[in-house]
């Protein structure tokens, strides 16, 4: 008697979704090391989280800013939204 050749099954691979972005993480706007350089030549030191709250308030200022171009009826920033 010949065996019979059986079929091995592929099975699929699930395919990972695309990269979730984390909303908490946001892109720095500030330049890490132009900070840590400012801090450190007042004579003080900085921390990670620093940085990291320093992001947020700045996209915290962005948006006031923006929302408040916005009820001018303009489209340009302007030192005065800020």
């Amino acid at each position: 008697m010949a065996k019979k050749k059986t079929a091995k099954k592929k099975v699929a691979k699930k395919k990972k979704p695309a990269a979730k972005k984390k909303a908490a993480k946001q892109e720095s706007l500030v330049v890490a090391s132009k900070v840590k350089a400012y801090v450190k030549s007042k004579g003080m030191m900085s921390s990670s989280d620093a940085l990291e709250a320093l992001n947020k308030k700045m996209y915290c200022i962005l948006d006031t800013a923006i929302c408040r171009t916005k009820a001018n009826r303009r489209s340009t920033v302007k030192p005065q939204d800020l």
